[in-house]
């Protein structure tokens, strides 16, 4: 048996894509499952959640240089279950995965990282609040207060990050619906990060400042079957406003968005009041990917045109995306991130 196929097998969750992207539209079985009026519970829900299937912590961050050169950073932890409970040593049914990548206007530097829990590999503690898989770590005394560092065959960054805001739950109290059958997970974000530190980049050391956007989900079946996959936006105004959008695409296209005020008042907007809508295409390995968005939001006059900073931003993981950072122009000016998935060659 080569390699690769041992990784396919250890981590068929990450890589099964017969039920929705990724096997996400798989049905949850014995596995528990997300229902309305859940309170969270801080910090215990910042670690992990064994009994649900799938979980992640996403972070992404828009930079700049001293030159002004723009910069955009991803952090991302996958956990997924083989099944709903947790363990100790090689009986842990949990699996994880790292995703790590800078952004530059003509660079994307991705790297991966795979573990099994159980062993000290990789995991989340919520108090004191520490992720990390390998030498990978995004930990601190609390969530306001995070260090962040990864590292790849062309690339490293170590951030400090300083949450200027509140959590912000999305949907109904942070109950997130992903399609009209009723598909959904618990969902909340820290979109008030600021960021400081370095990026190492095969020219050298570049300290950066900027934003960061954490998002928190966790599910067993978030998406229905005939789900094919999504577009997702994060955008931070000039204004100060920042608003959560996202498209899952499937037999009929299903929407949702926050809307978040300054003081971190959050607004959620049901299936339809959000339209994104591809203006252009840009062929990547091997796929045509939209890199050029019309957003739109008329319910607060948002009518912009989102812009890869680099139309290139392929992440070449086990299971493959689109992620980078983004800038916006129309009624609104800023920066933000997206990400698109089930993309098919």
């Amino acid at each position: 048996m080569n390699a690769k196929v041992l990784i396919l097998l250890l981590f068929w969750p990450f890589a099964a894509l017969a039920q929705g992207f990724a096997g996400l539209g798989t049905e949850a079985g014995d596995f528990a499952t997300p229902t309305p009026g859940r309170a969270f519970d801080f910090p215990a829900d910042h670690g992990a959640h064994p009994d649900y299937r799938i979980e992640w912590w996403y972070l992404t961050a828009n930079m700049t240089g001293p030159d002004g050169t723009p910069y955009g950073l991803q952090w991302t932890l996958f956990r997924s279950a083989l099944q709903p409970r947790d363990g100790t040593g090689w009986d842990t049914p949990q699996l994880w995965m790292g995703h790590a990548a800078v952004t530059t206007p003509d660079r994307h530097h991705v790297a991966e990282r795979l573990a099994r829990g159980g062993i000290g590999q990789a995991g989340v503690i919520g108090d004191p609040f520490s992720a990390w898989i390998d030498d990978w770590s995004m930990a601190g005394p609390d969530m306001d207060n995070l260090r962040l560092t990864a590292t790849g065959p062309d690339f490293a960054y170590d951030v400090q990050l300083r949450a200027t805001g509140p959590l912000v739950r999305h949907g109904q109290d942070g109950y997130s619906v992903k399609s009209a059958a009723g598909q959904a997970s618990y969902y909340y974000s820290q979109p008030f990060f600021t960021l400081t530190g370095t990026l190492s980049l095969p020219q050298g050391d570049i300290p950066v400042m900027g934003q960061a956007w954490l998002d928190r989900e966790w599910s067993s079946q978030p998406l229905a079957e005939d789900q094919e996959g999504w577009d997702w936006f994060s955008l931070s105004f000039d204004t100060g406003e920042k608003m959560m959008g996202f498209v899952l695409r499937g037999q009929s296209d299903y929407t949702s968005a926050t809307w978040i005020a300054p003081d971190g008042t959050a607004t959620a907007f049901p299936d339809g009041a959000f339209a994104a809508t591809p203006m252009g295409w840009h062929r990547v390995a091997g796929r045509d990917v939209p890199v050029t968005w019309s957003v739109r939001l008329p319910a607060r006059g948002v009518d912009v045109t989102v812009t890869a900073l680099n139309p290139d931003a392929w992440m070449t993981t086990l299971v493959p995306y689109w992620e980078g950072p983004v800038t916006l122009s129309g009624s609104h000016g800023g920066v933000g991130y997206l990400e698109m998935t089930g993309y098919d060659d």
